[in-house]
C-alpha cells in the first residue's frame, strides 16, 4: 500500500492497516474473553486496555457477567477501548427456563449472536436422550431469539461425536437444528479425533462462529469433553492445522473467528496468536 503526499510528491510505503486487513476478508477476528478469566477480576479496565493494545476489537462474552460493574459502566469501558461484544453467553438452563434474559443480554450489547457452550449430562454419559432434549431446548429458544434478530449457536465440546444409527450424534443434531446454528471450536473437533475442515465442507452453512484454539503436539484426545487447559498453545505452533481451517473458513458463511486460550499463559499467548492470524489474512 502507498500513501502519496500531493505537496511534495514523495511516495512513502507503509504497512497495511489493521482496518484495511479487516475489510478484505470475512470472518473477522475476535477474542473469547473467557481466555482472560484469571485476570479480569483483578483489573477489568486494565484488561480491556490490554485487549485494545493487541489490536482486537470484537469480543465474545464468557459466563462471568460484568465483574461487579453496572451494565452501563461495563459498556462504557468497552466503548473507551473500541471493543464490542458481538456474541453473548447463553447457558443451557437459561435457554430452557428464561430465554428472555438471553435476549435482553444480547440486546444490551447489540450482539447478533448468543452461544450455548455446554449441554448438561451425567459424567461422561451423552446419548440420544440428551441430544433430543438439547434440540428441543435450542429450537424453542432459538425461535424466540430468531424473532428478535438474534442467532442462537451451540458450541460442541467433543462428547457429541458418538455413534448413533449409522452416523454421529453431531450429525443428528445438525440435521435437526431448525432454529439454531453452530460455533465450531476447532480444538474440540480435533481433540476427539475429528477433522474440522471435513466438517466445514460437510456442513458449509451450519457454522456461523468459530473458536480458534491450538493443541500441544503429541496430546491424545477423547470424546468426554475434557482436557488439560495447559495443552493450549499459540496458534500455528500445535498439532491442529489452523492454517487449513482458516483457509476453509474464509469460504464459509462464518462471521467471527474468536481466539480462545484457556491456559495459564493466555496473556502471553493471545498476542502472538493474533499476529499469526493476521499473517494468514494477508
Amino acid at each position: 500500500m502507498f500513501i502519496e503526499d500531493e505537496s511534495s510528491r514523495v511516495v512513502e510505503q507503509v504497512p497495511p492497516s489493521l482496518e484495511y486487513l479487516r475489510s478484505l476478508d470475512e470472518p473477522e477476528i475476535g477474542l473469547q474473553i473467557y481466555s482472560l478469566r484469571n485476570v479480569f477480576p483483578n483489573d477489568v479496565p486494565g484488561t480491556f486496555a490490554k485487549i485494545k493494545s493487541w489490536g482486537i476489537h470484537n469480543l465474545e462474552d464468557g459466563n462471568d457477567g460484568t465483574y461487579g460493574y453496572t451494565m452501563e459502566e461495563y459498556k462504557g469501558m468497552l466503548a473507551k477501548n473500541d471493543l464490542k461484544i458481538v456474541s453473548v453467553s447463553a447457558p443451557f438452563e437459561e435457554l430452557q427456563n428464561s430465554p428472555e434474559t438471553v435476549i435482553k443480554r444480547a440486546k444490551e450489547y447489540g450482539a447478533k449472536y448468543a452461544v450455548c457452550f455446554w449441554i448438561p449430562h451425567n459424567d461422561t454419559i451423552f446419548t440420544i436422550k440428551e441430544t433430543k432434549l438439547a434440540l428441543d431446548v435450542f429450537n424453542k429458544a432459538g425461535k424466540k431469539l430468531e424473532d428478535e434478530g438474534i442467532t442462537l449457536a451451540y458450541h460442541p465440546h467433543g462428547y457429541e461425536f458418538r455413534p448413533h444409527n449409522g452416523e454421529l450424534l453431531m450429525d443428528y443434531m445438525i440435521k435437526n437444528s431448525d432454529h439454531f446454528d453452530f460455533e465450531m471450536d476447532v480444538y474440540w473437533f480435533a481433540h476427539p479425533g475429528e477433522d474440522p475442515v471435513a466438517w466445514l465442507r460437510k456442513y458449509p452453512k451450519e457454522f456461523k462462529l468459530m473458536h480458534l484454539k491450538d493443541c500441544k503436539k503429541g496430546v491424545k484426545g477423547n470424546q468426554n469433553g475434557t482436557s488439560d487447559v495447559e495443552t493450549n498453545v499459540v496458534l500455528g505452533t500445535g498439532q491442529i492445522d489452523i492454517e487449513a481451517i482458516v483457509k476453509e473458513a474464509k469460504k464459509m458463511d462464518i462471521d467471527y473467528m474468536f481466539i480462545e486460550d484457556e491456559s495459564s499463559r493466555s496473556v502471553e499467548q493471545i498476542s502472538p496468536s493474533f499476529e499469526y492470524l493476521k499473517g494468514l489474512r494477508k
